[in-house]
């Protein structure tokens, strides 16, 4: 049944999963559920391990038979996921690329996310997927701006130069070239994952706020790392995952950090999952409100960078 305690199990292990970005290793998973969910989830085949300690979501498979169906490629987050990277919300349905003139049969494409682009042979690989840089590309291009973040700070942790992205989109028209340059301009490899990479895009929006991804503030006595931080305007931003907190030792460990940096004169905002993800407007305007705050108080950031209002006392 739906609404049984066995669904329910297999369920947590894909709502975990789903949140890590679609791609985990057997700890990040075990932060945020029991083995026994990880397990059942296996061998439902809802959750499968794609080398030893390393889990994605089920769908492999599924997006190769599309693409080889549609005499297309998988592309896209479907793309991003083989090659190991993590996205904002893993589709149930794959990402498939045809080209631009190719016409399907009625009920050809149900159940998949078609894209209609002439992909040059060295953009697919394996025969069905496409390239780390193509898979790039095509999210800079078809992705809302947070979405195409998360995979570009996925694959930089993975090793990609943005360079290889951006000579590889040399030949496409200006304003293309210009949403690429965007993205990977602010993509960085010190973000842990998705969560953060969409708190991070949320930020970028706000006017005055300049945030650097897990910054560590330093006192003489205190130390701490942080999600996101604007150190001139002694903002911190934390993506709060209750899944990793669930143990009294971490859930006090974090509440002396607040404290301390609150003591210091730091303004902490920590947001859920959901809130960043479905709630972005209530997200930024918070943000927006915390800035605010902060020119109340006299300091704030100029046009030339130079920010006003700054204290002695500064963290290292």
């Amino acid at each position: 049944m739906p609404d049984s305690p066995g669904h329910d199990r297999l369920m947590r292990a894909v709502t975990a999963l789903v949140r890590l970005g679609g791609t985990a290793t057997r700890r990040q998973l075990r932060l945020a559920v029991h083995w026994r969910h990880i397990d059942a989830a296996l061998e439902a085949g809802l959750v499968v391990r794609t080398s030893h300690g390393h889990y994605c979501l089920a769908g492999t498979d599924a997006a190769r038979a599309a693409a080889h169906r549609l005499s297309g490629a998988a592309s896209h987050t479907t793309a991003a996921q083989h090659w190991g990277w993590k996205v904002r919300l893993p589709s149930a349905e794959p990402h498939v690329t045809v080209r631009s003139k190719r016409s399907l049969r009625p009920g050809a494409s149900d159940g998949v996310l078609v894209h209609w682009r002439d992909l040059d042979p060295d953009d697919v690989t394996e025969g069905w997927v496409t390239t780390p840089v193509r898979t790039v590309i095509d999210c800079c291009l078809d992705l809302p701006f947070a979405d195409a973040l998360s995979v570009a700070d996925s694959a930089r942790r993975a090793g990609m130069r943005s360079s290889d992205v951006l000579a590889r989109s040399d030949w496409l028209l200006q304003r293309q070239r210009h949403r690429v340059a965007r993205v990977i301009a602010a993509s960085d490899a010190r973000a842990t994952g998705p969560f953060e990479s969409c708190l991070r895009a949320v930020a970028l929006q706000v006017a005055g706020l300049v945030v650097e991804p897990q910054t560590r503030i330093r006192y003489d006595d205190f130390d701490a790392r942080v999600d996101l931080a604007d150190e001139a305007l002694r903002i911190v931003l934390e993506a709060d995952s209750h899944e990793f907190h669930t143990e009294r030792r971490a859930f006090d460990r974090d509440c002396r950090r607040y404290n301390g940096l609150v003591t210091r004169d730091w303004l902490v905002l920590r947001f859920t999952w959901e809130q960043v993800m479905f709630e972005p407007e209530v997200v930024r305007r918070a943000i927006e409100d915390v800035v605010a705050l902060r020119r109340s108080q006299g300091r704030r950031r100029l046009r030339t960078g130079r920010v006003t209002g700054t204290k002695s006392g500064k963290a290292s």
